[in-house]
Formats: C-alpha cells, structure tokens, sequence
C-alpha cells in the first residue's frame, strides 16, 4: 500500500512527511519537486504518475499538495479516497482552509493523525467524531477515552459514528434540503442542458442510539407505498443517489426505505441529482440588437416563476456587452443595475424578488470605433440566486420517525433553499 506520505509547497519544500514502508526513499520528493511541481504540471497532469518506478498519487488543497507514494499495485480509488478524508480531517482540526502556517504549527497534532489513520501504509479510521475523542488538541481527554474497552468498542464497532451515552434535554432534527440549479437555454428558449444536483443535510440533538426512518417522494418509493396518502400524486424521479454510511443500505435495496442511526450533530444524510421535469425558477427573455459598429441596444425581462408567496434574494443577472463599450445608459423597473468595464458586462442585482413578479432592464450601450471591425462573440447571460422554501426539482420530506427505547418526543424542523449551481446561462 501507502509507502510514504508527505505534504508540499507549491514552491516544492516538504511541510510534513511520514515514511510507512522502507521500500522507499526521501529522495522521491526530489523527484515528485522536479518532475511535477517545477514543471507545473500538478495542475494539468492526471492525479498519477509514474516515475523513477515509484507511483505518485497527489492532490492539491489550496497551496498544500497531498501525496502519496508507492511502489506496490495499489488501488488509486482508495488512495485518492484517503487523501481526501484526509483533507476533511485536516479541516475539522484546523479550518475549513487551513495554511502551510497552520500546519507547521500543529507539527504534533497531524502525526498523530498520521499515525492513526494509516497503520504500515493501509489506510485505518478516518471517522472525525472517532478520532476526536482521542485526539483533541492537548485538552482534557474526555471520560470515555478513560474506558478503554469502551473506546476499542468505538473504533472497531459497526457503529463508529456515533458513541452511546449521548443525552440531549431537547430531542430535536433540523433538515436541510440544499439544491443547485444547472442550466442553459439556447439563444430561441430551448433547453440544452439542465440539472439539479441536491442535499439533504441534518442536524441531531437526539439523546441514546435511535434509529430514524425518512422518506423522500422518490417515485419509486411513491409508486411501492400504494396504502400511502401520497401515493395517487406523482413523485420525483431521482436518478442517481449516495448516502452517508450510517444508512442501511441492504433495507433500501430491500424496501426503499432510507433507515439509519445518525451521528450527533451535523452531517450529510444523501445527494442526489435530477434531470428532468425541473421547476425552473426564473424565465428570462433578451432581445440584442447591434446598430452597426457603434451601437448596441439591450431588452431584457426576468420572470420569478415560483409561488408570490416566496422571494428570491441575492439575485444577480450579469448581461454581457462589447470589450469595446464606450458608455451605458441603463434603465431597470427595479433593483440597481450599472456596467462593470472590467467584466464587460451590465451586473443587475436586486436583493428581494417577489415571485410571480417579473422586472425589466433596457440599456443603450455606445461602443468605441475599432481599426480592425471584429465581431462580437456575444456570451450568454448568467444568472446568481437563491429561493427559500422552494425545490426546483420537487423534492420533499415526507416523513421523519425517530424510535429509541425511552420513547422520548422529537421536535422536527423541516428548510428547503435552492440556489444557482456553478453554470446557470443563456445565451443571446
């Protein structure tokens, strides 16, 4: 497996290393420093390498590269997957983006992470609330560390997310149903690519080891539960999904039922993603019209298609003009709109949008002669958002069943929001 792990610069110094096997040497940094970073070939180049008969498999966190190396036939799913974990381990010690600084400073803390997430080069525990309970930052080490039966229990168990004696005084979930909106329209309305990627996160407050039972209107879960009061409505068709390990994936094979005993506190329940009969959440229409060289006349409408009793906020519409603008005079029937020279276009923002409402912008845009006339490649429009308390692609909650022993009462709470993915365009 793993032969040797090291973090680097993108100058090429090693930040920290550790060597699990000897059929390696330190002088493959030199090789990987030459050959991939001085190159810059990090960025262009696959994940894998090959070189000098050692196997490099890297990937990068802000200016820190992740590598491992290896002489064996390893399987580079696995590697990849591991520093990944790693990095996500890293991030709940030291920040979402932790720094070269924040790494040497905490020499101590990342051996130990070495240490027990990877034994003689095979990849071991990577769960964060595991390893949390004994490796903590020097602080005071909490009574269940003090049980060493218990802790073994913990590590090696088939339920290492979440250790036993948990109490709560309030027994509560929260859920969020987080979906990004992909798109793009054609410059006549058709759609050429559209795509909802979801989800579903939660927080729980619950107290002992329950077992939760939740439902989506997956259709297929809809078409199976005919006694259902849901089941003569017309559900979502999801076409692919992943979950967190906490969920028991023989009883959705078995009865499409989503059954788990969740972690405490925060954690991502599933993803999923949708492609058809989407409920896009804006029409925009735009009508270009160039008057010769010097001149370019812009219309264009936004429609908020969701219920009015919702409002989008944060919404930014950013229509793209000539490099050779001279000047705009722009009109909008709400909002603040303005030209932005050094992103050659018109940014229109409203910070509320009504739905069922629609807004209007015109702009006259003047443009500057060019010696050598060259058309304009004409961009398409994009579009920033986010809608609470709507899905774009239908998803909902149908239920939440908590069932533990003590027979406790649990308070649910239930948050949609739908934002626009990282391509949400149109042409013109």
């Amino acid at each position: 497996m793993i032969s040797m792990l090291y973090l680097m610069n993108t100058k090429g110094d090693i930040v920290i290393s550790r060597q699990y096997r000897d059929d390696v040497s330190a002088s493959t940094a030199d090789t990987f420093r030459q050959k991939i970073v001085a190159a810059k070939e990090a960025s262009t180049s696959a994940p894998i390498r090959i070189l000098d008969s050692s196997t490099f498999i890297f990937t990068r966190h802000l200016n820190i590269y992740f590598v491992a190396v290896t002489r064996s036939n390893v399987n580079p799913s696995l590697v990849l997957e591991y520093l990944y974990q790693k990095i996500r381990v890293l991030q709940a010690y030291l920040g979402e983006k932790f720094t070269e600084d924040k790494v040497r400073n905490n020499f101590t803390l990342l051996y130990e992470l070495f240490d027990e997430t990877i034994d003689f080069g095979y990849p071991q525990n990577t769960s964060i609330d595991v390893l949390k309970m004994y490796i903590n930052l020097g602080k005071q080490r909490q009574k269940i560390a003090e049980d060493q039966g218990s802790l073994t229990s913990q590590i090696t168990g088939a339920i290492d997310w979440r250790r036993e004696g948990i109490r709560h005084k309030r027994n509560e979930v929260y859920i969020d149903v987080l979906e990004s909106v992909n798109l793009l329209l054609s410059a006549t309305g058709s759609v050429l690519r559209q795509e909802v990627t979801g989800s579903v996160m939660m927080n729980t407050k619950l107290t002992g080891m329950p077992e939760c039972k939740f439902g989506l209107n997956d259709k297929l879960v809809v078409e199976k539960d005919k006694n259902s009061q849901h089941a003569g409505k017309s559900g979502v068709s999801i076409d692919d999904c992943t979950f967190h390990r906490c969920v028991s994936l023989g009883r959705f094979d078995a009865d499409r039922t989503i059954t788990f005993i969740p972690p405490d506190g925060e954690f991502e329940l599933m993803k999923y993603r949708v492609t058809d009969n989407i409920n896009l959440p804006f029409r925009i229409i735009a009508a270009i019209q160039e008057d010769g060289q010097t001149r370019v006349s812009i219309n264009v409408k936004c429609t908020a298609t969701f219920s009015e009793k919702l409002f989008a906020s944060s919404v930014t519409l950013k229509i793209p003009v000539p490099s050779n603008t001279a000047k705009c005079k722009i009109k909008c029937t709400m909002g603040r709109a303005k030209y932005v020279p050094e992103e050659s276009s018109i940014v229109f923002r409203l910070k509320r949008f009504q739905g069922q409402s629609e807004c209007m912008l015109a702009a006259d845009v003047t443009l500057m002669p060019l010696v050598r006339a060259k058309a304009w490649s004409r961009p398409p429009l994009s579009l920033d958002f986010s809608v609470p308390m709507f899905t774009a692609s239908g998803v909902h909650v149908r239920f939440l069943k908590v069932f533990d022993k003590s027979g406790y009462t649990t308070n649910r709470w239930v948050r949609y929001i739908t934002k626009s993915g990282s391509s949400y365009c149109i042409r013109i």
